[in-house]
């Protein structure tokens, strides 16, 4: 096998080339959500588990799941996505470490991302750039974001169901949460849980009449540009275009 950068990523991150943690050089927890600048509208949301959904098969869910790239002209309910919301990123509870548990598994409960959103077609929703605050179960309205949809849109290779979707998650990494305590390796968990959160996304979807794209064809450099990342403290990880599906 050639000595590829993947190669050598996995080589680096094996337990035998980790070198010491910081949590265990005493270093402090980093914070596990990003302050806002305070300026940003706060919207309340719904109960994110209190949507009144028909009994439904998991299992049929599992069979019926596929990427859905083509939306109809339907906006969601403000309920629908404090429900997407809550089942990706939901916080259950907080324990006195502090450590949060939520609705997705992450590796050591560190949950490393920040959940934007790219609103489109959302009942009671300004379209925008939202940012999902789990342990308040609100809303931000970020500013400053002209042209986010177009943006977006253009660092996701021009895929078009960014832009004719409802709604686009946006997944936003914090390496250090996971690194903190798990060193070089944590980038591995990284990327694992961002599956976990996105296969979520799918199943939940499926059960409100909605379809999902992932996407992991993205520039980088677009992406964190468009949100005003640095790309390196954070990072865009994942996206998933969502939106209802066309009747027929």
């Amino acid at each position: 096998m050639e000595n590829s950068i993947g190669k050598k990523f996995m080589e680096m991150t094996k337990y035998k080339n980790m070198g010491p943690y910081p949590q265990k050089q005493g270093a402090p927890m980093p914070p596990m959500e990003c302050p806002l600048n305070g300026d940003e509208e706060i919207i309340e949301l719904p109960p994110g588990n209190a949507l009144n959904l028909d009994a439904i098969d998991l299992c049929d869910l599992v069979e019926k799941r596929k990427s859905l790239r083509k939306y109809a002209d339907e906006s969601i309910t403000l309920e629908e996505l404090a429900f997407l919301l809550w089942g990706t990123q939901g916080v259950k509870t907080v324990t006195k470490r502090p450590v949060s548990f939520r609705t997705v598994p992450s590796a050591g409960s560190r949950h490393p991302f920040e959940t934007y959103l790219l609103v489109n077609r959302v009942d009671g929703l300004a379209p925008g750039l939202y940012r999902y605050m789990p342990f308040k179960h609100q809303l931000a309205r970020l500013t400053g974001f002209e042209n986010i949809r177009k943006a977006l849109t253009n660092a996701c290779m021009k895929q078009q169901h960014v832009n004719n979707s409802a709604v686009t998650f946006t997944w936003v990494a914090i390496p250090e949460r996971t690194t903190w305590r798990y060193g070089k390796r944590g980038y591995r968990y990284i990327h694992l849980d961002a599956g976990h959160v996105c296969q979520n996304l799918y199943l939940l979807a499926e059960s409100i009449d909605c379809g999902v794209c992932a996407i992991a064809a993205f520039d980088d450099d677009l992406a964190n540009q468009a949100l005003h990342l640095d790309g390196d403290s954070q990072f865009v990880i994942y996206l998933a275009s969502l939106g209802k599906r066309i009747k027929t």
